[in-house]
């Protein structure tokens, strides 16, 4: 009922902005971009903030202000046609890898909870129940960072390394900073009021996808509406074999619905100061005909399942400008928000015995929070300063619940109908210090920074835990504290106005989540219990990072090396209990681990419109406990690599993937361009266990094009032939888990990616 809601206020308001009088304004020229424009499109260098620019750049204080953090705006996810996360790690960025099964974002190796993401500055959380968890699992509802609309976005920040001094508990692989539309980037200059209609088709998932953006300015006051609606089938792999059951290697059918809504209010005040209300809804519903499930436990054309996912948002805004040396700060801004989330996941249908089934595993959190930075720019003893403290202060609830169907009134299945993990209140507290330090008009510079948290868990017992068959086993639910300092040391040198290099040492932390904490699952028909941990430590970090950001005009990218130290990672392991006989798989901290690595990109521009382009990383993980290579690293692929070894062994980490690079060039004109990429791919590394699955190694090649026909002003008009060659392939962080030879896994191909594919996109702009 939500969903048909949603579509009926997007219908409803995309009717009203195409009814608003069309001024003749319209018909004027949009600026004509050129060709060097269009291939500085694919530049990822971090771009200087201009002071009093809402819009350049990343925010100051932010967690993205940082000589680390690479920048996508809107216009490179708008050419390289990014509709999902997919998307994004193929086309955009080598550094990313989209993780199947926690539904977001890995960065040199992590994911999940070691990865923060924002959205305006508001934190979206990882939820997770581990009981019912595992990439293809029709049960599993964990994720987070996936829950946002590309269309709504003005620019996606990727912050890579372990640093807490910005983004506190969660920042050991990185952050992704994401910032939405503001009225300033709909409205052209020179117009009281503007518009962007954008429509998408993708062979991929067989989906079609419209979203328009209209803001207006009432002398100091400023609106801005987006709406989305995207609707498509199941994403597509390169399985030839239909039908039910265990030979089946197409996808399951599936059908889904997605729907974004954001609203912003901003009021210019005297003095640089403005103030705004924000209002954003995200929901997507999937339905899928689970057919290789069916044939085996349930019957033909009976069983199905769904992937639900909401977040909604609101938040009353502050920004501050300095428009003169002597105000009191340089800049400020504050965020005062409620944000709340809930993920579904689960089946429905009847078993073989014609007894009807039914599982929906829920988790939700909802937070009520403020965050907020301040800067002051001053001189003193001969030295510059640039001084900026921040606040992050938030509570929140969490609550998961596992419901089923019950066959009779009186019959229920066992181990559901319950909480696997109980209630929890929590509160976190995070406060900021860092100064840039430099002399005069000194090309070096030296950043100092320090973050505290502090962070409380409060267990709560409801109905659900109490009916779970684990709660009286193992032991009392207890509230849980910790506090933590995070600092930092940033050296940066500007070898000329062009070349930047730095040097970073920091620290970071993560506190377990909710589940890792307090989960209890306990199959007594099995003799065995998936466990939290009330005891776990946190996680910590030390990150060393050294590099160079780079720009000519002609020339420009990034390199960097980096290698990081993590104590106490938070793992399952495997025990049985000497007190109760009871197999145990239960969260532990392990001693150390270690995930080196450099990345590489590089733009080169010609003046007769040509341009080459090269991306690569390459990263090495190892568990120091067990002498693994952590599978959670993704290989080597140019546009991204990542590698890791076990020492003693000689095998590699299976949390880093093989090496991944992508390489390519294009042409381009004032009204059309083309682009050729290449992406290779190294082989996941053998793990000597026949219980998992190493993926080959593969290259693709892709082409885009582009063009905008001078008898219809403002139009863009873009199309795509992705993996040309029909090459079959797989995502190595995405199958490290399968077990081709378990009784429950589907045939090889069933778990490959697709193959050629299309894509097409009109764009008009007002």
């Amino acid at each position: 009922m939500l969903n048909r809601h949603h579509r009926l206020a997007l219908l409803a308001c995309t009717a009203a902005i195409f009814a608003l009088p069309i001024p003749p304004v319209l018909a004027q020229s949009a600026p004509t971009e050129t060709a060097a424009e269009g291939n500085a499109n694919t530049t990822v260098l971090k771009k200087i903030v201009a002071k009093g620019d809402r819009l350049a750049g990343a925010q100051r204080g932010g967690i993205a202000d940082t000589p680390l953090a690479t920048e996508i705006d809107a216009k490179t996810l708008e050419e390289k046609q990014v509709t999902d996360l997919d998307d994004l790690g193929r086309s955009v960025d080598a550094g990313i890898n989209a993780s199947r099964a926690d539904f977001g974002i890995n960065l040199r190796g992590l994911s999940g909870p070691r990865i923060v993401t924002t959205i305006d500055g508001v934190p979206i959380p990882y939820i997770s129940n581990s009981a019912r968890q595992g990439a293809f699992a029709s049960i599993n509802a964990n994720g987070g960072g996936d829950m946002f609309d590309f269309n709504s976005l003005s620019v996606v920040d990727i912050v890579r390394g372990a640093d807490s001094s910005r983004g506190g508990s969660g920042m050991l692989g990185g952050a992704v900073v994401l910032r939405t539309l503001e009225p300033e980037d709909v409205i052209s200059d020179g117009k009281d009021w503007g518009a962007i209609f954008r429509s998408i088709y993708d062979s991929e998932d067989d989906s079609i996808a419209g979203s328009v953006a209209g803001a207006h300015r009432f002398g100091q006051t400023s609106v801005l509406f987006q709406g989305s609606y995207r609707k498509g089938n199941e994403r597509d792999n390169e399985g030839t074999v239909g039908g039910y059951g265990s030979a089946r290697t197409e996808p399951n059918p599936t059908d889904f619905d997605q729907n974004n809504l954001l609203f912003k209010f901003r009021h210019e005040l005297e003095g640089g100061h403005r103030i705004g209300l924000t209002a954003e809804s995200f929901r997507r519903d999937a339905d899928n005909d689970l057919r290789a499930e069916q044939g085996r436990r349930y019957k033909i054309g009976d069983y199905t399942g769904f992937e639900d996912r909401d977040r909604k948002r609101v938040s009353l805004d502050y920004d501050f400008e300095a428009a003169s040396s002597d105000d009191f700060f340089s800049f400020a801004r504050a965020s005062l928000y409620w944000q709340d989330l809930e993920r579904s996941s689960g089946s429905n249908g009847r078993t073989i015995a014609d007894v009807p089934y039914g599982r929906d595993n829920s988790i939700s959190n909802e937070s009520v929070g403020f965050n907020g930075r301040a800067g002051k720019d001053f001189e003193t003893g001969g030295f510059d300063h640039s001084l900026t403290f921040g606040l992050d202060v938030a509570r929140s609830e969490w609550s998961q619940y596992t419901s089923a169907v019950c066959p009779t009134p009186a019959t229920c299945p066992a181990l559901n109908n319950q909480s696997e993990v109980p209630d929890v209140r929590s509160m976190t507290v995070g406060a900021i210090l860092e100064d840039r330090i430099s002399v005069g008009d000194s090309a070096f510079a030296l950043t100092p920074g320090l973050r505290f948290d502090w962070f409380q868990y409060d267990p709560q017992l409801n109905a659900g835990f109490e009916s779970n068959t684990g709660s009286g086993i193992f032991g009392d639910l207890k509230a849980r504290d910790g506090v933590r300092l995070s600092p930092k040391l940033l050296a940066t040198y500007d070898v000329t106005p062009d070349v930047e290099l730095f040097a970073q040492w920091s620290m970071a932390f993560r506190a377990p989540t909710v589940d890792e904490l307090y989960s209890r699952f306990y199959n007594p028909f099995g003799n065995y219990a998936q466990l939290g941990n009330p005891d776990l430590k946190p996680e910590t970090g030390k990150g060393f990072e050294i590099g160079a950001n780079f720009d000519t005009g002609e020339l420009s990218g990034r390199v960097a090396a980096f290698h990081n130290i993590y104590d106490n990672f938070i793992e399952t392991g495997d025990s049985i209990n000497s007190d109760t006989g009871i197999r145990e798989f239960k969260y532990a901290n392990v001693n150390k681990a270690r995930i080196s690595g450099i990345e590489l990109s590089a733009l080169k521009t010609f003046d007769n419109g040509f341009n080459l382009h090269a991306s690569l990383a390459y990263s090495y993980g190892k568990n120091e406990d067990e002498g693994t290579r952590l599978r959670t690293v993704a290989p080597f692929k140019a546009i991204i690599a990542s590698y890791g070894k076990n020492e003693d062994e000689g095998t590699r980490l299976r949390t880093v993937a093989p090496f991944k690079a992508i390489i390519g060039g294009g042409y381009s004109q004032e009204t059309f361009g083309v682009d050729v990429s290449t992406t290779v791919s190294a082989a996941m590394p053998d793990d000597n266990d026949s219980e998992t699955f190493d993926a080959p190694g593969y290259g693709l090649v892709d082409m885009t094009g582009w063009w905008t026909p001078e008898s219809f002003k403002g139009l863009r008009v873009e199309a795509g032939v992705y993996n040309i060659f029909d090459k079959k392939y797989f995502n190595a962080l995405g199958v490290r888990g399968v077990d081709l030879a378990s009784s429950s896994a589907q045939p090889r191909d069933f778990y490959s990616e697709p193959g050629r594919t299309f894509k097409v996109s009109l764009t008009q702009r007002f």
